[in-house]
């Protein structure tokens, strides 16, 4: 976990009204411990790269929750399908063959 001011500390670019703008409008979910707000390392990655996309690629600030919200739909999207292929790889041959099958029927009428 890693505290508002090393969080700060370890991006050089990062200000502290962004981070605040980040929190408040919910690109970031910090948690709370001892009443000050500290960060999983999944979010300082996260902070990272948001960091990434309005000071190195200058994404505006009205189009950065777009981005972020697209980005998060894609891992969801991932996560669903590293399940769904973890599922089909505990089937039967025949029924994995069936659901291969199925998807080049598919992938043909595309």
């Amino acid at each position: 976990m890693m505290r508002v001011d090393e969080i700060i500390e370890q991006i050089a670019d990062l200000q502290q009204s962004d981070l605040d703008a980040w929190i408040s409008e919910a690109l970031i979910s910090p948690q709370e411990d001892a009443g000050a707000l500290v960060f999983s390392e999944v979010e300082c990655a996260r902070i990272r790269l948001i960091c990434t996309l309005r000071y190195d690629l200058e994404v505006d600030e009205d189009t950065l929750p777009i981005i972020v919200s697209l980005l998060d739909q894609l891992h969801q999207a991932r996560q669903r399908l590293f399940k769904l292929s973890a599922a089909v790889a505990t089937q039967d041959k025949l029924v994995q063959a069936a659901i291969l099958n199925a998807i080049e029927r598919q992938t043909k009428t595309d």
